[in-house]
């Protein structure tokens, strides 16, 4: 009983919380980048560490020792704490996921419901910082942003709703121990709620082929443009850290979370491995994704959004609603 405060501690500060989310975040950043480049023919990161996987740190710590300026316009209380809030939220977010078994540090009815409204924020809070900066570059892509949000979130939200319904809970820790004494979501009628969900993914990450608020051919770096140093290194891992939230949601809902072939007595070492090798898988199909399309227009997405995402997420749900009941 005495050990259970400093397990508690432990789960939530360094594993599986906070420390080992923000280590996996810089890693995540350098496979992408790694990833990205081999599938362009580039050399990507290479000489900071073995194969450059530690130039993802070092470009964090190069930003939080950089000059840090505020626009003299800016709304600075709105401009200075919309990084924090970012890397906060999806801190809060993030100990949802279960890496180690059915549930993660934080379980509740409910729960995905949060995890849906974090993805949400962060949207809102893009909005904020680009509208605060008093940028007409910033402002534009603020603007993209709120736009991108209204054709991405409803089918990202109805797709989850379909597995909701396959598993009968809307409860993390219930999705993942159904998918355990079932075939995983992806093997049923939800396959086609993954893919809409990580076409959905890919625009909440705002990548390529949804980059369209950060386009850096058009509007410099769109809402991020006004921010540097500390702030800016931290909005970049922020962004890292979303990047691992939805490739361990992904996980958590389609493909049955930590659960694989066990050995007795290596559970402990087996699930969380389990778990992040599948990240890996939702990352490399986010990462080819980007790699082979180019960017669309904010009305070629919007109008992509609903004309097809969200009938396709109205017919995945009438299809899962039909099989549950046969």
């Amino acid at each position: 009983m005495a050990m259970e405060p400093f397990l508690s501690i432990f789960q939530t500060f360094i594993f599986p919380g906070f420390l080992f989310f923000i280590g996996l975040a810089f890693f995540f950043e350098w496979l992408d980048r790694k990833f990205y480049a081999d599938m362009q023919s580039r050399v990507g990161p290479l000489y900071t560490g073995p194969r450059g996987i530690l130039q993802p740190i070092a470009d964090f710590i190069k930003l939080m020792i950089k000059e840090d300026l505020t626009p003299k316009y800016a709304d600075k209380k709105i401009f200075n704490s919309v990084p924090v809030i970012m890397c906060a939220l999806m801190l809060t977010a993030i100990t949802l996921m279960p890496v180690m078994g059915n549930a993660g540090i934080i379980s509740f009815s409910g729960d995905i419901v949060l995890a849906i409204t974090a993805m949400t924020f962060f949207c809102i809070l893009v909005f904020l910082a680009g509208f605060s900066s008093v940028s007409r570059y910033s402002a534009i892509g603020a603007e993209r942003a709120v736009l991108q949000l209204l054709g991405f979130e409803i089918p990202l939200m109805l797709s989850i709703v379909g597995v909701c319904i396959a598993s009968g809970s809307v409860e993390i820790a219930g999705i993942v121990s159904w998918q355990g004494s079932n075939l995983w979501n992806i093997a049923g009628p939800q396959l086609l709620g993954f893919i809409i969900f990580l076409v959905a993914a890919q625009a909440e990450l705002e990548r390529i082929p949804f980059d369209i608020p950060e386009a850096e051919q058009e509007i410099v770096a769109g809402w991020v443009t006004e921010y540097s140093g500390r702030k800016l290194a931290i909005i970049r891992l922020s962004r890292n850290l979303e990047l691992v939230f939805i490739s361990a949601l992904a996980v958590a809902l389609y493909l049955g979370g930590p659960y694989g072939p066990l050995v007795a007595g290596a559970e402990a070492f087996l699930l969380p491995l389990y778990f992040v090798l599948k990240m890996f898988l939702v990352l490399a199909v986010l990462v080819t994704v980007r790699a082979v399309f180019a960017r669309v227009r904010i009305d070629q997405m919007v109008s992509f959004a609903w004309r097809y995402l969200i009938p396709l997420s109205l017919l995945q749900i009438l299809i899962t609603v039909l099989w549950r009941a046969l």
